[in-house]
């Protein structure tokens, strides 16, 4: 994942105000087994110029659910979230998730409960359509202490609790220092799974971005198999930056021209439960990121997904 998207997902902060909530049943349904979407984050630049126009190109690439990555001050990608669910009713799209930080900063331990902003959040996530609330990130103050880290997941549990009370699931999305950090003795990703309820919380695999922890996407379904409700289905190759930032040995590309094997990913995630394949790709090597989006929606297509 890119410098700039680390980034927004560290800084990004989110205002408080009232909105309203549709009720559980108005939610997203599931109609099918499985679902394709595409990671907003994938056409990023062009979402922050064009919104609407962008939306349509992704439903002009065959896609019928995403996933945004654009929330903040109430308003998903410049809309509030009545209208852009409307923006994304009229292109045919449906948002399933979207990625919202969930920090220290986001529970009041004062009043023992979470802040108005992070209620807020939930509320617009299920205003918008949204069935899962996935947080995509945890600070790098939340990674150095085992029992620090196992009291910030059972804030996790209660997120579950709360977005359950919303209709939606709270999840989680790794990166890469899940896997090289080390807590206690184990991995800071085998904490998190094993200190997080499934019943409460769900597992979106990035199957691209452990490879920059030292992990193999395959090895972490089968010591997992029926975790990962989702999962950003990515490829990748040795990163063509000069030279690969110290973190990010890997970068994205086209699905099948890597070294995930991303079909077999797909394909063992589907035996152990993952109903959810959300596209991402966040580098293009000079390509036009629609044509890449396309061309990956194209793939999974072939792949019978």
């Amino acid at each position: 994942m890119s410098h700039s998207r680390r980034t927004f997902l560290r800084n990004s902060a989110l205002a408080a105000a009232a909105t309203s909530v549709l009720p559980a049943g108005t939610l997203l349904a599931p109609t099918k087994k499985d679902y394709l979407g595409l990671q907003l984050y994938s056409v990023r630049d062009a979402m922050g110029k064009d919104a609407a126009g962008s939306l349509k190109k992704v439903a002009e690439c065959g896609y019928k659910y995403v996933e945004h990555a654009g929330y903040g001050n109430r308003k998903f990608y410049g809309y509030d979230p009545k209208a852009f669910k409307s923006l994304l009713d009229s292109n045919g799209l449906k948002m399933c998730s979207g990625h919202t930080k969930f920090g220290a900063d986001s529970w009041d331990a004062t009043k023992n409960d979470f802040t108005d902003t992070w209620k807020y959040t939930v509320e617009d996530a299920a205003t918008a359509g949204q069935q899962f609330v996935i947080s995509p990130w945890i600070d790098e103050s939340l990674r150095t202490s085992y029992d620090g880290l196992v009291r910030f997941l059972e804030l996790f549990n209660k997120n579950g609790e709360l977005c359950k009370a919303h209709g939606m699931k709270f999840g989680y999305h790794n990166h890469w220092f899940e896997f090289n950090t080390v807590l206690n003795g184990q991995k800071m990703y085998d904490i998190i799974l094993q200190k997080t309820d499934p019943a409460l919380v769900a597992q979106q695999l990035d199957m691209g971005n452990l490879y920059n922890g030292g992990a193999i996407a395959i090895a972490v379904i089968m010591q997992y198999p029926d975790r990962f409700e989702l999962m950003h289905v990515k490829d990748e190759i040795p990163s063509t930056k000069t030279p690969p930032p110290a973190d990010e040995k890997y970068e994205s590309t086209v699905l099948g021209q890597g070294i995930v094997d991303t079909k077999k990913v797909c394909d063992q995630g589907r035996k152990g439960g993952t109903k959810y394949y959300i596209v991402e790709q966040e580098s293009y090597q000079g390509k036009d990121p629609f044509d890449c989006c396309k061309q990956d929606y194209d793939i999974m297509k072939k792949w019978g997904y």
